[in-house]
């Protein structure tokens, strides 16, 4: 555990005691806190003896959390932590903390619940000023430094004041403050109670009571958000992705048929629609890396056209399985190379500018800002990596008929193409973020040439700049991390994109099954202590502190099930079977059911909340109650289908208010309601081989494969499935399993197994895919 740096002083009440602090971020393994360092603040670490030293001396806590990648972090750290003022300020009158969201997710879900609650919006950096007993007494995200132009001009007030304002009030006013933390804090703890006690449904109970008519809901308020001028949702900026939410669009009609009879085929094929409009305009917009790979984190405009700079890994793997799913549903080339494009950046190592890490994981995120050239080592700007002023784009290219192709295509213009109003620092003027904004039908017609010779023009292009750009600019920093509930989710989008491309690019899949299985035999040998069944959060320079949350554990064991689907390897999910029951058991709400994000023994947070809500990244229960329905579907387990129903259950009531809200909990609404359907294939036959094929080229959400016999591993599974046990491996069979029940045995055929797929799927049926019009 990290030191506090500390002189003792007596401890007194107006915060002028004899404390005299240093700054520990070097003690930090989290390069975000580590590039705090070089602050005049004397930084702390969050840990129980930081946590003393404000209880030991009467101070208030100071808390700024943010992450590596955040723009508006490195703004804030520029103009208000490198201020002597300021800095002068914390350390002799309060206690200052800094924290990596992304290794205490928990505490920053708490304060930021207080900042959205109050303030009414969140993002970060993240600033709280919070008691000495972890109460929040006043926060807010950005706050400008006292030499910001907005503060000279008197716009707003800047950070110095605010700290000078909190530290009178406690001063003169302490126990004023204190009554009103403590009543702020009650209410949240009423508000994250509410979540937890729906219904009062125990945990036996394997009703719900929630409809099927949840979803034609959802369905409705996406239609009624929906932009359709550029897609995704809303009518103004920022726009973010929102993968669960495109996901569940993509997947609204592959459903059974039940839940078209309610939702409507046509609305289905709209749901449909609208998630591919977005995803392809995303994949034309600025939001994309045109030059390289990967999604930028959000859109700062309505048309997707300037991003912030940052990528993050959990984007990647959640926008893959978008794509994915987009491609298997329509064939388009367009979803396909998107796939190709993500895959390739999360599978390239991060030497040659990927995410993939030496040892096998997947690193946390690259920054938004960078120096624009070698030369130039201050200040950093955003999106210098990424932006091109029209001389150096036209240079890189050094053909002048190629340039002006390009220029059209990506719409380069030699004054810039970012509106001043969306540049507030004045970092972009005359630089050009790439969009693609014609076609190569288009420029042939205008250029009079051969579409073809266009394609090849483009292509040689995109080469060049991407050479040009490696050459001559610093690569962002990049956050080398590793964060097992993110990659989780990697390693899920990995294996089902590998299952996906089998017998479609042999070289594709086997790329994405390598980079998938070596991430988890990283995480199992690093990250697990195979005697206590105990995971940890974070590798970097070997493992961090922090014990594994819910959310590490729920899409790790999401990632498990898809890669034992990609390799018919038992191991996997016997690794997901004991992971899911250690989470059970530090986790899982015995009283109010659903899973908390943090264990019992937490010792250092002010409340414990369960995560139901889809953000950018998934609902732990969401995800915890589709691994539990899928896991009771592969064993034959039916208490992991009560626990999954009693967690469903557990949010009941907001799903029944805003059911738009939950996402990944309406798609195990729908499978408490007509069951999982597990497709059992035997055999080592060609045929064997072809079914595999077909059913991993179909998007099936509520539905699970077990491979028995040769070509597969299955004598963990044998012993731990009674059902699996008695089947006869031999032969080329396939076999339906519906709560725990078993079909008949039959002989396989392309026909039984279009049967055993049979239940979901709008749109024309063709090789395999079920195809849907963009």
């Amino acid at each position: 555990m990290a030191s506090t740096a500390a002189s003792n002083g007596a401890a007194s009440l107006n915060g002028n005691d004899k404390l005299e602090l240093k700054n520990m971020c070097e003690e930090s393994r989290s390069p975000y806190v580590r590039s705090h360092a070089p602050n005049p603040i004397a930084w702390q670490l969050w840990s129980p003896s930081t946590l003393a030293l404000a209880r030991t001396h009467s101070r208030l806590i100071f808390l700024s959390i943010g992450y590596s990648s955040c723009h508006w972090c490195h703004v804030m750290a520029n103009e208000a932590f490198s201020n002597p003022d300021v800095a002068n300020l914390l350390n002799t009158s309060f206690i200052p903390i800094k924290l990596d969201r992304e290794e205490r997710p928990d505490i920053d879900r708490i304060y930021m619940n207080y900042v959205q609650a109050t303030t009414g919006h969140g993002g970060w950096p993240l600033n709280v000023f919070i008691t000495p007993d972890l109460q929040p007494i006043f926060g807010g995200t950005y706050f400008p430094g006292p030499e910001s132009e907005m503060v000279r001009r008197g716009e707003v007030k800047g950070f110095l004041e605010i700290c000078e304002r909190v530290k009178y009030m406690w001063m003169t006013q302490r126990e004023r403050c204190i009554a009103s933390a403590r009543g702020v804090t009650e209410q949240l703890r009423e508000f994250a109670a509410e979540g937890n006690i729906s219904g009062g449904i125990r945990s036996t109970d394997t009703d719900t009571g929630l409809e099927l008519e949840l979803l034609e809901e959802a369905y409705t308020h996406f239609s009624n958000k929906y932009d359709t001028l550029h897609a995704g949702f809303g009518t103004s900026g920022p726009k973010f992705p929102t993968p669960m939410n495109l996901q569940f669009l993509l997947e609204l009609g592959q459903f059974p048929s039940v839940v078209r009879d309610v939702v409507g085929t046509e609305e289905c094929v709209g749901a449909a629609r609208m998630a591919l409009k977005t995803l392809r305009n995303m994949a034309r917009g600025g939001i994309k890396d045109q030059v390289g790979n990967g999604f930028a984190r959000y859109s700062v405009t309505r048309d997707w056209s300037l991003p912030h700079f940052e990528k993050m890994l959990y984007d990647q793997a959640q926008l893959l399985t978008n794509y994915l799913t987009a491609f298997l549903l329509t064939g388009d080339s367009e979803m396909l190379s998107a796939v190709y494009d993500i895959s390739t950046y999360l599978t390239t190592p991060s030497t040659s500018g990927g995410l993939s890490s030496p040892s096998g994981g997947f690193y946390s995120s690259e920054d938004a800002d960078s120096y624009p050239s070698h030369t130039t080592k201050h200040p950093k700007r955003e999106g210098a990596f990424y932006v091109w002023a029209y001389t150096d784009f036209t240079t890189a290219i050094s053909n002048d008929l190629d340039a002006k192709i390009a220029a059209e295509f990506y719409n380069v213009k030699e004054g810039g193409n970012v509106d001043p109003e969306n540049d507030i620092h004045n970092e972009l003027k005359g630089q050009n973020v790439l969009c693609i904004a014609s076609s190569p039908e288009a420029l042939a017609k205008k250029f009079d040439m051969p579409k073809e010779d266009v394609a090849n023009v483009l292509k040689d292009v995109r080469r060049k700049l991407r050479t040009y750009r490696d050459t001559h600019r610093p690569r962002p920093a990049l956050d080398d991390k590793i964060i097992v509930s993110w990659n989780g989710l990697a390693i899920s989008a990995l294996a089902r994109t590998s299952s996906a491309l089998e017998g479609v690019d042999d070289a594709k899949a086997g790329e994405c099954k390598g980079a998938a299985i070596k991430a988890t035999k990283f995480i199992k040998n690093e990250l697990w202590d195979q005697k206590t069944g105990q995971l940890w959060r974070v590798w970097r320079e070997g493992r961090g502190e922090t014990k594994a949350f819910a959310d590490d554990y729920a899409f790790l064991i999401q990632g498990l099930c898809d890669l034992y689907e990609a390799t018919w390897d038992d191991a996997y999910l016997q690794w997901a079977d004991e992971l899911m029951q250690t989470q059970i058991t530090h986790f899982h709400d015995p009283s109010t059911n659903g899973f908390f994000s943090t264990p019992s023994s937490q010792p250092d947070i002010l409340l414990r909340l369960k995560d139901g809500l889809d953000n950018a990244e998934p609902s732990t229960n969401g995800i915890s109650a589709l691994n539990l329905y899928r896991l009771s579907s592969y064993l034959s387990h039916t208490p992991y289908t009560t626990l999954a129903t009693s967690t469903l259950s557990a949010f009941a009531n907001e799903i029944e208010q805003h059911p738009f809200l939950f996402p990944s909990l309406l798609s195990s609404v729908v499978i408490s309601r007509v069951g999982m359907r597990g497709i059992v294939l035997t055999g080592n036959t060609e045929e064997t081989k072809e079914a595999c094929l077909r059913i991993r080229a179909r998007v099936r959400p509520g539905t699970s494969c077990v491979r028995v016999g040769d070509g597969a591993r299955w004598g963990w599974l044998r012993e731990r499935n009674e059902l699996v046990k008695g089947m006869r491996p031999e032969r080329a069979c396939v076999q339906i399993c519906e709560e725990g029940v078993c079909g008949e045995v039959v002989e396989l055929s392309r026909e039984m197994v279009e049967k055993a797929l049979s239940w979901g799927g709008v749109g024309e049926e063709g090789e395999g895919l079920m195809r849907v019009g963009s």
